[in-house]
């Protein structure tokens, strides 16, 4: 019996931590929908699909720049622009960081040095427009010569 209610307990836990999750990821394509200035259904359908696209990284980025956007006492249009901006910051500054280390890792130097980083940085931007672009592809449930036509056109768009 004890054993049920531990499980129902962790159970609840993960739900109400996913619902946080959720929550701020909603939050955030709101913001994104107001910038955008869309009302009605157009607003509603933006929402619904800027939520199941939203990652959960985006949702954990997005609810420490909401804190930081709080701790300025940004409101409104202000509190928006903030919110995206910071995110944007955070997921460039995270790759950028990350192909810096792997260019260290490579004793590279000088011009050497930074044409590794402007290239790591743009692989990566690629290949995370690609994976996006093969989801969407998996969601239209395209196959075989659609699919990787219509991700080489959504790759090349974006």
């Amino acid at each position: 019996m004890k054993g049920i209610a531990i499980l129902v307990t962790v159970f609840l836990m993960g739900v109400g931590v996913a619902h946080s999750a959720t929550m701020t990821a909603q939050q955030l394509c709101e913001s994104q929908a107001a910038e955008k200035k869309l009302s009605g259904a157009a607003k509603t359908s933006f929402v619904g699909k800027c939520v199941k696209t939203a990652p959960a990284t985006d949702s954990a980025k997005a609810s420490q720049c909401e804190k930081a956007a709080a701790d300025k006492k940004l409101a409104g249009a202000a509190k928006n622009s903030f919110i995206q901006k910071c995110v944007k910051t955070d997921a460039t500054a995270d790759k950028a960081s990350q192909c810096e280390k792997a260019a260290a890792d490579k004793k590279l130097a000088g011009a050497a040095k930074n044409s590794f980083i402007q290239k790591c940085v743009k692989t990566d931007a690629t290949a995370d427009k690609a994976s996006q672009c093969e989801k969407a592809a998996a969601d239209k449930k395209l196959a075989g010569a659609a699919k990787n036509s219509f991700i080489q056109k959504c790759v090349k768009t974006g």
